[in-house]
């Protein structure tokens, strides 16, 4: 690929808006599974009575079903991203390559 096209690619209004929508999309996810796995952590770390209060008259605390939570909501996000990719985020990738086939 040359230089001419990459810069003609770069200043596509269709990339443009693709490279603002993921990037941003990725971030507020990023920054949700990233709070949500830390706090988890952070008290573990600094409060871990709180984890460790029982859900019954067993063994489990309520470490567990939080834990299982964040890995579910983990993948859910995961899902989340991977729809919206192939969605509307192909729909972007295919209309760049329609305004530079003829370059290709």
């Amino acid at each position: 690929m040359n230089d001419e096209l990459v810069a003609k690619i770069k200043a596509n209004p269709n990339y443009q808006e693709l490279v603002k929508k993921r990037t941003g999309f990725a971030v507020k996810l990023g920054i949700f599974v990233l709070v949500m796995f830390y706090s988890y952590i952070l008290t573990i770390a600094f409060n871990p009575s709180i984890l460790g209060t029982k859900t019954g008259d067993g063994v489990m605390t309520i470490a567990y079903p939080i834990g299982i939570a964040i890995i579910v909501i983990s993948f859910i996000t995961t899902l989340i991203y991977v729809a919206k990719a192939n969605g509307e985020y192909e729909d972007l990738i295919e209309k760049v390559r329609e305004d530079v086939k003829d370059e290709l």
